[in-house]
């Protein structure tokens, strides 16, 4: 079962912050800064498998990712030529600080998540396509940071010297497929330009809540607990894939939207199909567009319907519920995904969002009402085996 406090360490990096020794955005946190990693990941493996035939260990490259948000979190807030050169010097001893650190958080799940992230760390980075992807999609994901922060510090000693160090790095993982398209500054470049942007959008807007996190940050939270939950159901890779990314994914329309909040999508009868319309018709017209057309059918797939559990069976897509897919459809071939796990994996974010910030002292009627009607509508749930009822019930207020 997943542990409060590893749900509560996920949290740990919207109060991180980023480049807090320049001027720079409001909250420019670790949390959205993985978040968006985790889009450029996505992207260049998906090239590198079209372009160059690799084959991706696509379980391998969420677990990395997974296991070097927690990495970061444990190491917090330490500049990157220092992090760098201890890891260099030191590397050994800190790894096995983090794993230490980590032990007990990580414990109680169906697989040993302990012995997978100690081979990771101790893993060279070179004998991995996936970690080669990921050490280039963070260092995309820096560099996307460094042109904002670039305007707002020109001029600052030592800056120069920064923007050549991140140059130099993303020179080093030129031979990916990806990082070269994306040096080009076109389609490709524009969709990750544009998800970037989600990390200015703020959830409940309406109130003053603290630790602030934006729709990208809570993407990826839902994404990292849909991982967990998949390993508690024993799913099989492409279900594992599936979950991840559809969640995400799956508020990839409010970049064109923005965060419309429940209460205005249940206002009244047929508004929330309106604007699943028009969120449709966006993606269709502005964000898929801008990316490879072999990749808009899995898009979809994560996206129409997003929190409906269904799989594919001769070429169709039939909606089928996540127990019925633990019993008769968990193998690669049927392509599942668990919409009903990801919308309580959504549910359970925006709810330990509301806890967070009522436990910090920071209320409003937002904020509690929004905790009460959580609370209420998952403290007896269970999908397809996951006792969310207990997950919730850690944060009880």
């Amino acid at each position: 079962m997943i542990r409060k406090e590893l749900l509560e360490l996920l949290y740990e990096a919207a109060s991180i912050q980023r480049w807090n020794d320049h001027i720079r955005p409001e909250h420019f946190t670790e949390l959205d800064k993985q978040a968006h990693k985790m889009v450029y990941a996505y992207v260049l493996a998906k090239i590198e498998e079209a372009d160059h035939g690799t084959v991706i260990d696509w379980q391998r490259l969420i677990e990395g990712g997974l296991f070097e948000f927690l990495h970061r979190i444990v190491l917090t807030d330490i500049k990157p030529p220092v992090y760098y050169k201890l890891m260099a010097e030191k590397g050994e001893q800190l790894n096995n600080w983090v794993l230490e650190k980590l032990k007990d958080k990580v414990s109680n799940l169906q697989v040993d998540l302990l012995a997978m992230m100690k081979e990771y760390y101790f893993t060279s980075d070179r004998v991995s396509h996936e970690k080669r992807i990921l050490k280039a999609a963070h260092y995309l994901a820096t560099d996307w940071e460094f042109k904002i922060i670039y305007r707002l510090n020109e001029g600052l000693y030592g800056l120069e010297d920064t923007r050549a160090s991140i140059a130099n790095q993303i020179e080093e993982h030129y031979d990916l497929a990806g990082v070269q398209k994306l040096a080009l500054g076109k389609k490709t470049s524009n969709f990750l330009d544009l998800v970037g942007q989600l990390r200015f959008q703020q959830r409940w807007a309406q109130s003053p809540r603290v630790p602030k996190t934006s729709v990208m940050g809570h993407m990826l939270i839902v994404a990292m607990i849909s991982y967990l939950c998949s390993i508690e159901l024993n799913a099989c890779p492409k279900r594992i894939y599936n979950n991840y990314f559809a969640g995400l994914f799956h508020d990839l329309p409010e970049v064109l939207t923005r965060d419309i909040v429940s209460p205005v999508k249940r206002s009244g009868p047929g508004i929330e199909d309106i604007i699943k319309e028009i969120e449709h018709r966006q993606l269709e017209e502005r964000i898929f567009p801008l990316l490879p057309v072999e990749w808009h059918d899995e898009l979809r797939y994560f996206t129409d319907d997003e929190f409906a559990s269904k799989i594919t069976e001769n070429r169709q897509i039939l909606h089928v519920g996540s127990e019925e897919i633990s019993k008769h459809y968990n193998h690669n071939q049927y392509n599942p995904l668990d919409g009903e796990v990801i919308k309580a994996c959504d549910q359970l974010a925006a709810y330990i969002e509301t806890f967070l910030s009522i436990s910090h002292g920071i209320k409003s009627y937002h904020l509690e009402e929004g905790n009460r009607q959580l609370y209420n509508r998952y403290k007896n749930e269970m999908i397809a085996g996951i006792n969310f009822g207990q997950l919730f019930s850690y944060f009880e207020v």
